[in-house]
């Protein structure tokens, strides 16, 4: 066929171009809105997905500042230790500043609905510093719980010293005080060979008592070099059978008191031995057989007690 005889072809018409130019436009807005909306539907996922993520780091934050508040509360005893601690003041302060900090951001996360990464962020910040702190009163308080050691060791030998040294004093003065004793002991005056002997009015011997008209006390007093020399007073007491005193010499001082005595004499005592010293009683009252008591003192001293039998 020859190009005469090809037919041109015919345009399209006005209405079937307004009809495809609809329907594209149709297919264009309806992939758009799919589009948008799977855009929409994805980015409400990854917010929901954000959320849940930052609820659960924040209640994993609230768990550890509970775990970490509860190691704080677990060293109040061994705080105690150091109440007057410069660095355990600086801690708690600035432990319990970090601490309501915390409160404050939690109790701040709780009424928001939605929480911000940022917010968590801080959180987690100020946690991490309470750990710090924690850890470094833990550190703080072996530190100082190993120097209250080291004292308490330190005045466990002390004391442990202190003792042995009362011990030795306690020793030494006793000693001393039997040192003393013996000393006071050996300037006492020595009394040998005492007697109580019954005599008639011819000063003879009586053989019972009851005639008697005197009793005669007599002694010896050896050497002592211990003994301070001078004028000795010798006090001398006879008890009856019955326990009354015979006699009313008087008294003297004896131990803080005032004793009463039978007879007394004054020797002059040059450290040598004065041997058969009398002392005499003249007979007052009736006496009666029986076991009778003599003693004498001088210097503060009760010098000898003994009981004769007189019939």
């Amino acid at each position: 066929m020859t190009p005469e005889n090809k037919q041109p072809k015919k345009p399209l018409s006005p209405g079937l171009i307004i009809a495809i130019v609809a329907v594209a436009a149709v297919l264009v807005g309806w992939l758009v809105f799919s589009t948008v909306k799977a855009n929409r539907k994805a980015m409400v996922a990854e917010a929901q997905m954000e959320q849940l993520q930052l609820n659960m780091a924040q209640e994993q934050l609230e768990r550890e500042y509970a775990d970490l508040n509860n190691e704080f509360e677990q060293f109040e005893n061994s705080r105690k230790f150091i109440v007057d601690d410069s660095v355990k003041r600086e801690l708690n302060e600035k432990y319990e500043a970090a601490r309501l900090q915390v409160e404050k951001l939690q109790q701040e996360l709780k009424s928001q609905k939605r929480k911000s990464s940022a917010e968590i962020q801080k959180l987690k910040n100020e946690i991490s510093t309470l750990r710090d702190l924690l850890r470094h009163y833990v550190e703080e308080i072996d530190r100082l719980n190993k120097e209250n050691q080291e004292l308490r060791n330190e005045n466990e030998q002390v004391k442990e010293q202190n003792k042995r040294l009362s011990s030795q004093v306690s020793e030494t003065t006793r000693r001393n005080e039997v040192l003393a004793e013996r000393m006071t002991l050996a300037e006492k005056l020595n009394v040998t060979g005492l007697q109580l002997t019954a005599l008639n009015k011819k000063g003879k011997n009586e053989k019972k008592v009851a005639k008697a008209v005197q009793l005669m006390v007599s002694f010896t007093i050896p050497q002592n070099n211990s003994t301070p020399v001078g004028e000795k007073t010798i006090y001398l007491r006879i008890v009856s059978p019955s326990g009354q005193l015979l006699g009313q010499g008087g008294t003297f001082a004896f131990e803080g008191g005032q004793v009463p005595y039978t007879a007394k004499k004054t020797i002059e005592y040059a450290g040598e031995e004065i041997a058969n010293i009398p002392i005499y009683w003249d007979v007052n009252t009736a006496l009666t057989a029986g076991e009778y008591t003599v003693e004498l003192f001088a210097d503060n001293f009760r010098l000898v007690s003994r009981q004769f039998s007189l019939k």
